[in-house]
């Protein structure tokens, strides 16, 4: 999602524009690393000071429910956040709580097959994340 389109995108939704929503969606794309509540809240609050805590984890939750963001939980039960709404996996850095991510179309294709050959019985599958964890040999 790119700055200008956050407007079309809580207006596509039907969330009201509100510079409280404009700013978390932004502080997410522009920190573009994953970030937890905490970060998002020290991100806005350089150019909001007022806004209030609380605010912050109801719009996280408006936007979850919207399908705007996702939310990613780390191997330490830490929420975080995540802009990219296309079909990607993750990579977790289990020492420094890193989260990259990534994208292969070969493997969601696998993925896809296998599971539509294999199936689950009396459950339908609506998405498949792989949270690949390991530790980053080069930063």
């Amino acid at each position: 999602m790119k700055p200008g389109e956050f407007s079309n995108k809580l207006v596509e939704k039907g969330l009201k524009v509100t510079p409280q929503r404009i700013a978390i969606l932004e502080a997410i794309v522009k920190l573009n690393n994953h970030p937890t509540a905490e970060n998002i809240i020290e991100y806005i609050r350089k150019n909001h000071p007022n806004i209030a805590t609380a605010t912050v984890y109801k719009v996280l939750d408006a936007l979850v429910s919207s399908e705007l963001i996702k939310k990613v939980k780390t191997e330490k039960d830490i929420m975080r956040y995540d802009a990219v709404m296309e079909s990607h996996h993750h990579l977790y850095c289990s020492e420094s709580d890193r989260i990259v991510d990534y994208k292969d179309a070969a493997l969601n294709e696998m993925l896809e097959k296998y599971f539509e050959k294999k199936g689950i019985p009396d459950f339908k599958i609506e998405d498949i994340k792989l949270q690949i964890i390991g530790k980053f040999t080069k930063i």
